[in-house]
Formats: C-alpha cells, sequence, structure tokens
C-alpha cells in the first residue's frame, strides 16, 4: 500500500542526484504541446499498464526506455520505470500485478512531475 502523497514522493525523489538529472527537452515540450496533456496522461496510463503493471513484466529493470517520449523520462525520474523501482522507492512489492489504485497514484506522479517540469520552462512548452 502507497502510504505516501504525490507531493511527498516528488520531495523525495528530487534528493536523488540519480533522479534529479532528468528534465524535460525542447523536444518532448514540444511533442506535450502538440498531443496535449489528456493525451500524455492516455500515454502514460497504456504503458504503465502494458510494460510494469504485470506480476512479471517482460524485461523487468531494462523494459522502459530512457529517451524519445516524455513519459519514458517521468518513469525514470519519478521512479516508476520497473518493479524494482516501484519497490524500492514507493513500496510496491514485486510479484503480483498492480492495483488499480497503485496504477492511478503512478499516472497521477508521472504526470504531477511533467507538469512541474512544464511550469519551470521559461519557453512555456
Amino acid at each position: 500500500m502507497i502510504n505516501r502523497s504525490v507531493e511527498e514522493s516528488l520531495k523525495a525523489l528530487s534528493k536523488s542526484a540519480f533522479r534529479a538529472r532528468f528534465k524535460l527537452r525542447a523536444t518532448e515540450c514540444a511533442y506535450i504541446a502538440d498531443k496535449g496533456l489528456d493525451t500524455i496522461a492516455r500515454h502514460a496510463r497504456d504503458f504503465i499498464c502494458s510494460r510494469i503493471a504485470p506480476a512479471f513484466p517482460k524485461n523487468d529493470g531494462r523494459q522502459t526506455p530512457m529517451k524519445n517520449h516524455p513519459v519514458f523520462i517521468a518513469q525514470h525520474a519519478t521512479a516508476t520505470c520497473c518493479r524494482g523501482c516501484l519497490q524500492k522507492w514507493h513500496k510496491i512489492p514485486r510479484g503480483r500485478a498492480l492495483k488499480g489504485s497503485e496504477i492511478d497514484y503512478i499516472e497521477g506522479l508521472i504526470m504531477a512531475w511533467i507538469g512541474k517540469q512544464l511550469g519551470r520552462r521559461l519557453d512555456g512548452c
């Protein structure tokens, strides 16, 4: 069971040098501007459900690319990229399928991180 809010999780993740190094670039911001946040949220949910929600995801630990989509970058920044990171950072155990509430939390965390990144950009993406 998740025992932290999205804001508490983002604050904890920001203290990790590895997690804090991930930033959206102009290309990802342009993609978001073109597609819209609703579409990006749908992509996030699709990636979560297909890549990390199963009890034993294919290629776990290597299933999330580190570039080419804003959600992939956000997943690494928020430690929602694989079941190992979910267990370490969010106390979501491996070896069982994700619950609906966990999928909602992960999507919310990814979208909150993206929102913060967009808010920090001077060009407004």
